[in-house]
């Protein structure tokens, strides 16, 4: 019965983002398939828009605040935590919330914005990443109760990326970020020592300058097949697609063998929880995330 009451209060707003709609639909997919297992409810946000991330913050700071507090007056009405699985987007509404509740000047005149266009902001919501609420709401006891196929074998290189832990550090250590390991101790899984943990990947430099890209994203992988790692598991859209989608253009660039397995936390998670490939959108990887997964008897 007690169970049953703490179950009732997992209800959130969802804001899934551009890029989940998009070309990391998996994310997407098996975010919402996962929760449904953990008896978790995710509120889609009604009518939600680009959160202001990535370029546009840095061509106007004040615009890109008041993009994400749109979709935080949604979140507002609601009166739910907004939760988001994309590391960019959980930044940008983020420090949005954090900037506009510390900043009385920034604070009226976001709210000024809101107000032409029929909506307002009182400062009253919680933004959190997914995978934080997870380890923190749903808890171990819980996903572990709900592991039917353990990650046991699956040696694993969990990659926070850059944007989780900071700047705030606020939910995690900004430098050596734990949560996911966590997560993967309790399915089961075997998080390797992994130094490149919190490194950036290289993010939009893939397109401004792809030699460095290319070289920050190589050294995470390399680091990953040093440590002998099945797999790596990513908490962030842009990750996922520098870490996959050019592991042979850097093999070329860097010089060595630079292909592994690439997945989402949510997708190492479903697995775990009894969930199959179509559930999980495996299919849509560019990796050989499923040979992996059904080598190590995982994957229903």
């Amino acid at each position: 019965m007690a169970e049953m009451t703490a179950r009732k209060k997992l209800v959130y707003s969802y804001f899934p983002g551009c890029s989940l709609e998009g070309v990391n639909e998996a994310y997407d997919i098996s975010t919402r398939n996962t929760a449904r297992v953990l008896g978790m409810e995710l509120r889609e946000l009604d009518d939600w828009n680009c959160c202001g991330a990535t370029a546009y913050v840095a061509v106007n700071e004040k615009k890109a605040f008041v993009l994400s507090a749109r979709n935080l007056a949604l979140a507002e009405k609601q009166g739910l935590d907004l939760v988001t699985v994309c590391s960019g987007c959980y930044l940008a509404l983020y420090k949005a919330n954090k900037y506009i509740a510390q900043n009385p000047t920034l604070r009226a005149e976001v709210r000024n914005a809101l107000r032409a266009g029929g909506m307002d902001f009182a400062g009253n919501v919680r933004v959190r990443h997914f995978l934080e609420v997870v380890v923190n709401d749903v808890g171990e006891e819980i996903v572990r109760r709900h592991v039917v196929k353990p990650l046991k074998g699956l040696r694993v290189a969990c990659y926070h990326g850059c944007q989780i832990g900071r700047p705030f550090g606020d939910i995690d250590d900004p430098e050596k970020p734990n949560l996911m390991n966590r997560l993967l101790s309790w399915l089961g899984a075997e998080p390797v020592e992994f130094p490149m943990n919190s490194k950036c990947c290289g993010g939009l430099m893939m397109s401004t300058h792809p030699e460095m890209g290319l070289k920050l994203s190589g050294s995470i992988l390399q680091c990953a097949r040093r440590r002998n790692a099945d797999a790596v598991i990513t908490a962030c859209p842009l990750c996922q697609v520098n870490l996959e989608a050019r592991q042979g253009e850097i093999s070329k660039a860097m010089g060595f063998d630079s292909r592994i397995p690439i997945m989402y936390f949510t997708q190492a998670m479903g697995c775990a929880l009894g969930l199959g490939s179509k559930d999980l959108a495996l299919g849509d990887s560019l990796s050989p995330v499923e040979e992996v997964l059904a080598a190590k008897g995982v994957l229903s």
